[in-house]
């Protein structure tokens, strides 16, 4: 039988929602202790290893340097300097109107699923942390990210073969990637595990971001909302600021998503340590909740995860 799920994280420094100015900085609220991008972005730093972001900086209202973030360009100059700067990454680039993530955020489940795996054993012994991306998109960043701040090994599956030659780009154009990352095609799109985790390979632990919507619909009026939210009239065919279908939506959106990795899992318990997803909708949180116990998962735990007003959680859970 399940363990009821805990909404408590393993234990580490406290959070607290509260602002601090640190040296200048301000905090950023909610990201963990562990994470670099917490005191904000210095924009001076960022531009002296990146000189294509300073065209993109400019005051905001509040008369502090900062990007336009409705605007996928200075998204992404952003991203490439932060990834320069902070995690050693050279050379990092994505087509036109796939999704541009925000690096804090990526580095925050990253650093949660650190310290989940600090409490727990590897499986059969493992000295190298492998770790299963699903849906590790032509951006990478999970992979960069994790690889750069604790040196895992990553395979990183995606459902569309361009993405996966993009990532690959990254991958070759960057030292010390090509041993540590490696990218599968997920054949079937309404699979998650099967058909990518191979006969007698093990993980430490799996990582996914689920499809947010259920339907392009669903993902228009979404993107509707953030353009209003932002005071800006929405550009044509704009989706989320970034991201295609595989990206955005899939059927049965994420409850539907995690649904079927929960089913899926159970297939693969002797293999992985732990399984985790973000769950962005908390009301998808019951029915998750149900599904571990009728899988008979032995433990589930809940990571709260927040930025801002922005509040997300980890749901990880294992059967070994």
């Amino acid at each position: 039988m399940a363990k009821p799920p805990s909404s408590t994280p393993p234990s580490r420094t406290p959070r607290t929602k509260a602002t601090a100015n640190l040296g200048g900085h301000v905090e950023k609220q909610g990201l963990h202790p562990r994470n670099i991008h917490k005191l904000g972005y210095d924009f001076a730093l960022l531009i002296a290893q990146s000189p294509n972001l300073e065209r993109y900086v400019k005051p905001n209202a509040f008369g502090n340097d900062s990007i336009d973030f409705s605007d996928p360009k200075a998204v992404k100059a952003l991203n490439q300097a932060l990834l320069k700067s902070h995690y050693a990454i050279d050379y990092w680039d994505i087509p036109d109107h796939y999704l541009c993530p925000p690096i804090p955020g990526r580095a925050d489940y990253i650093h949660n699923l650190a310290d989940l795996i600090s409490k727990t054993t590897r499986p059969h012994g493992a000295e190298t942390v492998q770790v299963l991306d699903i849906g590790t998109g032509a951006n990478i960043v999970y992979p960069l990210i994790g690889q750069r701040s604790y040196g895992w090994q990553f395979v990183g599956v995606d459902i569309e073969q361009t993405a996966l030659n993009n990532a690959q780009q990254i991958i070759e154009k960057n030292n010390g990637l090509a041993e540590a990352i490696h990218l599968r095609l997920q054949p079937s799109p309404l699979s998650i595990f099967h058909g990518v985790i191979l006969p007698n390979e093990n993980f430490t632990l799996t990582m996914c971001n689920p499809p947010f919507h259920g339907s392009q619909a669903d993902a228009r009026a979404g993107t509707v909302r953030k353009w209003k939210n932002l005071g800006k009239t929405q550009q044509k065919n704009t989706l989320n600021f970034g991201g295609n279908q595989a990206e955005l939506y899939c059927e049965g959106g994420e409850a539907g998503f995690i649904q079927r990795m929960i089913m899926e899992s159970i297939s693969y318990q002797r293999q992985v340590g732990w399984f985790t997803t973000l769950v962005s909708k908390a009301e998808n949180l019951p029915k998750i909740y149900r599904l571990l116990k009728q899988a008979n998962a032995l433990e589930v735990l809940t990571l709260p995860m927040a930025q801002g007003q922005k509040q997300s959680r980890i749901v990880a859970w294992r059967f070994c």
